[in-house]
């Protein structure tokens, strides 16, 4: 069958009318291949797109962890704009989009890999599209160089501690004093194996090691650099994918709470935005995982010549703040997961609260959101989007709210 495509889904594919799906094909392409429940698997290009390009990655035909190699740089910062556009006219929402800011490729400072033994070793990488095959990734663009170098590591290791059949799972965050590591999915820990896992983060220059959900040793503290402060989050926490995406969405966040004598931070985790805006202002932080608070407030009181910084730990979406608990601040930064922050955007159309800096990882649950401030007395004044997973069709923003209506 013969189809041409007509535009990008939400993940990425083509899509030709019907609806079909067609994966790593663009808009204007004329494809063949047969079609199965509405997907086109294994595509031919008839007839190309303009902006169609050799993948950067020699991995990229077996891997899914990307999704837009075959396309240049300037189609998916367009169409990841279109994305948020599309979003806010959904909601009849209009407002400045400041462009795009991708991060370098080899940027990325944290990665989930999985792990397989084989009859002849083992695989450590990424899950190929929609498969459990798994495919080896020596050579990704988008890992940095400290990741990379430790993927034979972690081959070498995934042989002593994976089952016959079973899959382990390997989170690893670069910390200024080494790799962070934290293991799921592998044997359970015995003392043997205890002693053998200490030498392996010793050899392997680890700063700590994890190990299902638990603290295995750590042998330098795994610290990040908010600002001009150093703290410790705990394994496994929230942490921007990329230095560069941390650092726009933080330029972002400063210019939208720009005179702000007093700042309240939502989702806050380990103190991304909180802990940079307390050279300038007193901030309360308010996150749902204990540690994170813990890990924040350590950090703060290690530092010097920063405001106060005080913290609750809260499930938001249980219970979100209400406008008496709101009237103490002059300014909002909110960055919630995928969900968004439904709930507490109507508590923030009561309040009197006069900036909102709203970070978001979801266009559309951002557009409900923004709706609700928009119609509760806020004026959205411009968008920044940021790219930090770069290749991939996931696209994240910061933006900057003002209420107009201040006899709330």
């Amino acid at each position: 069958m013969t189809l041409e495509i007509v535009r990008l889904g939400h993940l990425g594919d083509g899509i030709a009318d019907g609806p079909v799906f067609v994966p790593r094909t663009l808009p204007g392409e004329v494809v063949d291949g047969v079609v199965k429940d509405g997907v086109l698997g294994a595509p031919k290009i008839v007839t190309p797109s303009e902006h169609r390009v050799k993948a950067p990655c020699r991995h990229y035909n077996a891997c899914g962890g990307c999704a837009l190699q075959h396309a240049d740089d300037a189609f998916v910062s367009d169409w990841k704009v279109g994305v948020v556009r599309t979003a806010l006219a959904a909601k009849s929402l209009e407002a400045e989009i400041r462009g795009i800011a991708t991060s370098p490729p080899n940027a990325r400072r944290r990665a989930k890999l999985s792990g397989r033994r084989t009859k002849k070793g083992a695989i450590v990488g990424f899950h190929a599209r929609g498969s459990d095959t798994l495919t080896p990734v020596p050579d990704c663009t988008v890992l940095s160089p400290r990741i990379l170098a430790l993927l034979p590591v972690l081959e070498t290791l995934t042989v002593q501690i994976a089952s016959r059949k079973g899959e382990v799972s390997y989170t690893v965050t670069a910390a200024e004093a080494g790799l962070d590591l934290a293991v799921d999915g592998a044997k359970e820990m015995t003392d043997a194996l205890r002693f053998d896992m200490a030498r392996f983060a010793q050899e392997a220059q680890l700063a700590r090691l994890s190990w299902h959900g638990e603290l295995l040793l750590t042998l330098a503290a795994p610290t990040q650099q908010f600002g001009d402060v150093s703290i410790t989050p705990p394994p496994g926490a929230f942490l921007q994918a990329t230095k560069h995406g941390e650092e726009t969405l933080l330029a972002a966040v400063e210019e939208a709470t720009k005179g702000a004598k007093s700042i309240l931070d939502l989702f806050a985790g380990c103190g991304t935005f909180a802990l940079p805006l307390a050279r300038r202002a007193p901030v309360h932080a308010i996150e749902a995982v204990p540690d994170m608070m813990e890990a924040l407030d350590a950090g703060w009181r290690m530092s010097q010549g920063l405001k106060k910084v005080t913290t609750e730990t809260r499930d938001l979406y249980r219970r979100p703040l209400d406008a008496e608990e709101l009237a103490s601040f002059d300014a909002v930064v909110i960055d919630p997961p995928r969900a968004g922050a439904e709930a507490q955007s109507e508590h923030l159309t009561g309040s009197k609260v006069a900036q909102i800096a709203f970070v978001s990882c979801n266009p559309v649950t951002f557009a409900r959101d923004a709706k609700i401030l928009v119609d509760g007395g806020y004026r959205l004044n411009w968008v920044t989007v940021v790219d930090q997973f770069r290749w991939s069709p996931h696209v994240e923003l910061a933006a900057s709210f003002t209420r107009t209506d201040m006899s709330v």
